[in-house]
C-alpha cells in the first residue's frame, strides 16, 4: 500500500515569529520535499522520526530533535505513528542556531513549553506569559547541544553496506573483526571508517540504532523479553538496563508514559 501523504502548511509568511505547530502521523506516512524561508525544529514527542534534509537522513528518538535551517528542503517519513511538535522560527531568530541541519539534544524544559502549547491547541503566543514561555524556548535552544546527527549514515560503499546489514539485522552480535572481513578491509581501517565518517565507534552505532528500534517495538506494544532477543540481548535485564542508560527510563516506564501521552 503506498504512503499516505501529509497535508503541509500553505502559508507563504509566517503568522507570527515563533509558529507552533503539533500533529499526530499515523504510520506509513510521508510528505513531499519543500522548503520554505523561516527555520523549522522537528521533534517527536513519542516515536521515531525519520526526516531527509538534502539528501542527508535524520533518524532521531524523543530525546533529540531535527534542525532545519531556512531554505534547505526536507521531508520525513514515518514508518510507524509518531506523536510530532515543531516550532517554526522567523529567519531573523535564526542567526545564533545551526547553520547546517543537525540532531538537538532537547531539555526537559523545552519539552514541558512544547506539551504546554500542545495541550492549550496554541499556534501562537496569546499573552505575556505565553512570550515569556517562547522566550525561554528560544533561550533553550541556544544552550541545546548538537551533534551532526543522532544515527548518522555513511557514503562510502563498504561502511554503508555494514550499516544496511546492521539495519536489516539490529541484533547481529558479530564482533567488528568479522564486519571488516565481510567487507574486505582488516578491522583496524573498518573502526577508523566509523570514526571518520560517522564520528562515532562501530558499538555506538549499534547501541544507537537498537535504541531506536527498542522505541518502536515499545510502542508497537512487543513483550519485553521478545525485544530484548530480537535486538541481540543474552536477557531482559541486559536490554532493560542498556535502555535505562540511553531514556534515564525503563521500558515499562517508557511505554506506560507513550500511552498517556
Amino acid at each position: 500500500m503506498a504512503a499516505k501523504y501529509l497535508d503541509i502548511p500553505t502559508f507563504t509568511k509566517l503568522p507570527a515569529p515563533v509558529y507552533f505547530r503539533y500533529d499526530e502521523f499515523s504510520a506509513d506516512t510521508t510528505s513531499a520535499p519543500h522548503r520554505h524561508t523561516w527555520g523549522q525544529l522537528n521533534y517527536a514527542s513519542h516515536g521515531v522520526m525519520h526526516l531527509d534534509v538534502e539528501g542527508q537522513r535524520f533518524v532521531s528518538p524523543p530525546l533529540y530533535a531535527v534542525w532545519v535551517p531556512p531554505g534547505h528542503e526536507h521531508g520525513c517519513y514515518n514508518p510507524q505513528a509518531i506523536v510530532y511538535r515543531s516550532v517554526y522560527l522567523d529567519a531573523s531568530l535564526c542567526a545564533q542556531l545551526p547553520a547546517q541541519p543537525c540532531s538537538l539534544l532537547i531539555s526537559d524544559i523545552l519539552k514541558a513549553i512544547l506539551g504546554d502549547f500542545a495541550r492549550r491547541d496554541l499556534r501562537v503566543a496569546q499573552d505575556a506569559r505565553d512570550q515569556r514561555l517562547v522566550q525561554v524556548l528560544l533561550d533553550q535552544l541556544l544552550l541545546a547541544p548538537t551533534q551532526t546527527a543522532y544515527l548518522p549514515f555513511a557514503h562510502s560503499e563498504g561502511l554503508r553496506q555494514v550499516l544496511e546489514a546492521l539495519h536489516a539485522e539490529p541484533g547481529d552480535n558479530r564482533p567488528l573483526a568479522d564486519w571488516a572481513s565481510q567487507v574486505h578491509v582488516s578491522e583496524r581501517t573498518l573502526a577508523r571508517q566509523f570514526l571518520r565518517e560517522l564520528g562515532i565507534s562501530f558499538g555506538e552505532w549499534r547501541l544507537r540504532l537498537r535504541f531506536l528500534r527498542a522505541i518502536e517495538a515499545l510502542e508497537s506494544g512487543a513483550p519485553i523479553q521478545a525485544i530484548a532477543f530480537d535486538l541481540g540481548y543474552s536477557s531482559a535485564s541486559a536490554f532493560i538496563a542498556m535502555f535505562q542508560r540511553q531514556a534515564h527510563c525503563t521500558p515499562e516506564q517508557y511505554r506506560r508514559q507513550a500511552r498517556q501521552g
